[in-house]
């Protein structure tokens, strides 16, 4: 399958998720208890004022005529007005992703760094107590919840060692680094700001932990997996017979070809992970969009909540078209992908 169809495909398939996504929000919005003119007026607010609101916003329209304007606002990139900050969705998404995608990127790193060497490990000492050591590791972190596990790490490396602070972006005392990527480490190398860059460090390192400890078993896994098929073909082997070291074998071999189909794993929990920032982001105060959309959960603000899901959405599409053209690209054999 071409690289055009391929983005053919997954454009059309993209459109649906919108499309299904906006309904199931949009169903969802008017299900939960709350009038929105009402949160929007206030408390205090007469009930002419309530009445205008309605009008001026189309709560008084049916449901289908409702929705018709709502997609029609989605196609122009309207995302509607936050009730809870005033401001359009749109901007406060623009405003708070940097931070998520910061984490979601260190999170997913540090699955990377430690689940493939466990993976290989495993592989390589199959059925040795190393292997039932991996495989209990990734068993664990699949089956801990993010928000559990975030409070014992805090209670231990915060309130017992002292060692990593608890919550936050940046220390207060710290003016955050000038804005180039909105990446508070990247920014801080880039303008040369030692102090930000350490603080920040400091600062991310519970909540990445927290959020990549699930997708160390995945990945481990998936990479124990796909090693060991490769550990049992022909040009393996070969390359035994020719005199090559075993880890020569294993790392500049098997490695590389396990790590093509993982590609697939990678993506797909990039899209967790955008999701499961939403408790790590809350546990540890992140500044993010999990602390946006909790916040906006809490004042009913439907459309902060809809804008969140749509945008989340959106990207966990895009995030598996870029996968498919990754895939096709480190091995064009692959004729067709599903």
């Amino acid at each position: 399958m071409s690289f055009l169809n391929i983005i053919r495909r997954r454009l059309g398939f993209l459109i649906l998720v919108v499309v299904g996504v906006s309904l199931i929000t949009f169903a969802i919005s008017h299900m939960i208890p709350g009038d929105p003119a009402r949160l929007i007026a206030g408390e205090r607010a007469s009930d002419e004022i309530v009445a205008h609101i309605r009008e001026t916003l189309r709560l008084d329209r049916p449901l289908w005529e409702q929705y018709a304007h709502y997609a029609e606002d989605l196609l122009h990139g309207d995302l509607g007005t936050s009730i809870r900050t005033g401001r359009p969705v749109a901007d406060d998404i623009i405003a708070f992703f940097p931070a998520t995608l910061e984490l979601v990127v260190a999170a997913l790193l540090f699955a990377v760094a430690v689940g493939v060497p466990l993976g290989v490990m495993s592989a390589v000492w199959r059925d040795r107590p190393v292997d039932h050591l991996v495989r209990t590791i990734a068993v664990t972190g699949i089956s801990t919840p993010a928000f559990w596990l975030g409070l014992l790490i805090i209670l231990c490396f915060y309130g017992r060692l002292h060692w990593l602070p608890a919550g936050g972006r940046i220390d207060q005392l710290i003016d955050p680094p000038r804005a180039i990527t909105r990446f508070y480490l990247i920014d801080a190398l880039m303008t040369g700001n030692g102090a930000a860059f350490l603080s920040s460090l400091t600062h991310i390192i519970l909540p990445a932990l927290t959020l990549g400890f699930v997708h160390v078993g995945v990945v481990a896994r998936q990479i124990r997996s796909a090693m060991l098929d490769q550990l049992n073909e022909d040009y393996v082997r070969t390359a035994k017979a020719g005199g090559l070291s075993r880890w020569r074998v294993v790392l500049g071999h098997a490695l590389p070809n396990a790590l093509i189909p993982s590609v697939t794993v990678l993506g797909l929990a990039f899209g967790d992970l955008l999701y499961g920032a939403v408790l790590t982001e809350t546990v540890f105060a992140w500044p993010g969009m999990g602390s946006y959309v909790v916040a906006s959960i809490q004042a009913l603000d439907f459309p902060a909540v809809m804008g969140f899901t749509i945008v989340v959405s959106f990207a966990y599409v895009l995030v598996n078209l870029a996968v498919d053209l990754v895939y096709l690209a480190l091995d064009p054999r692959i004729t067709e992908i599903g």
